[in-house]
């Protein structure tokens, strides 16, 4: 063996040493707090997603992760900071249809871009929305609704909770599935929405499941469907948009969590196995909030969120919503 190969694999065995080094030098993830940007202030279903997520992922890793609500014009506020933050795994962001498809299309100037961005770690959560009906609503089925509608446009009002709301787009997403045309009026919020549903001032309003149904399960309201593939637990007689004759409006809002582009993937996966080995603790949880686990699978992620930002864009540019 010649001194030259020998001098060559001195070299070599060298850097693999240092390799190895260097390797059992880096400090496991995460080594000190991380902070979930959740972009709405406390309440909702953001802020229950965030703080069930800070929970689990704390004791799972053995470090604090915790909540920081930072709202301000809608999520735009909160998304643009963890947009900014370090990529290195210790600010995360809750992200769901608001900040992640709706915005692009609601502003059109967007402080940060959704997939260019971030790195979608995993999506958790989703829940269904509800038509619900005033109770004296002469209309009782959604083919009745629907003819109503064609027969006199703008004869019937539908409540959204603000606009670019996800209940003001589903709406907006009904309409053009169904071909007609509501009068839509804008309200602070659901609670307001639904104070004047019941006293028969509004006739429709579309929100989520889980405060929607209490409505309809005590008799103050009417359900008249769901806009998922499958009718819901809570309220099995109440069927699907398809069931009830307007297809291709299945919907369901998700929320997952979001880490800035360029967090190391060594990370990335870290946080992806905690998720996913805390998703059976997440489900009861979930269920009682009237949403459900919803486990993406990681190599989908990516090209889910990116229809999902599509989809929506190319509706609310289709239905001239704007919010500047």
């Amino acid at each position: 063996m010649t001194g030259h190969l020998l001098a060559r694999m001195a070299v070599a065995f060298a850097a693999f040493g240092v390799g190895i080094t260097l390797a059992l030098a880096q400090p496991a993830y995460p080594e000190r707090p991380v902070k979930i940007i959740v972009p709405i202030a406390p309440g909702g279903s953001y802020d229950l997603v965030g703080r069930q997520l800070a929970e689990v992922l704390s004791k799972r890793s053995g470090q604090s992760f915790f909540v920081e609500n930072k709202p301000g014009a809608g999520t735009v506020v909160g998304t643009q900071a963890a947009a900014q933050s370090e990529a290195d795994g210790y600010t995360l962001l809750i992200g769901g249809l608001s900040n992640m498809a709706f915005n692009s299309a609601l502003y059109s100037k967007l402080a940060y871009d959704p997939l260019k961005d971030f790195v979608p770690v995993a999506v958790v959560y989703k829940f269904g929305y509800v038509m619900v009906a005033r109770k004296d609503l002469p209309h009782a089925r959604l083919q009745d609704i629907v003819a109503a509608a064609k027969a006199n446009p703008g004869s019937i009002s539908v409540a959204t909770a603000g606009v670019g709301t996800g209940q003001h787009l589903v709406a907006a997403a009904f309409m053009k599935a169904a071909g007609v045309k509501l009068q839509e009026v804008p309200y602070k919020g659901s609670p307001p929405a639904f104070t004047d549903l019941l006293a028969g001032r509004i006739d429709l309003f579309f929100d989520s499941v889980a405060a929607g149904l209490p409505y309809v399960q005590s008799g103050q309201a009417r359900g008249i469907a769901v806009l998922s593939s499958q009718r819901s637990p809570l309220a099995p007689d109440v069927p699907t948009m398809s069931e009830a004759g307007v297809s291709g409006l299945d919907v369901d809002s998700w929320l997952g969590i979001f880490a800035p582009a360029r967090t190391p993937p060594e990370v990335i996966a870290k946080l992806r196995r905690d998720i996913r080995a805390a998703l059976p603790d997440l489900k009861p949880r979930f269920e009682k909030s009237g949403g459900d686990v919803w486990d993406v699978p990681d190599e989908k992620l990516a090209s889910f969120v990116a229809s999902e930002h599509q989809s929506w864009t190319r509706l609310i540019r289709e239905a001239g919503i704007k919010l500047d």
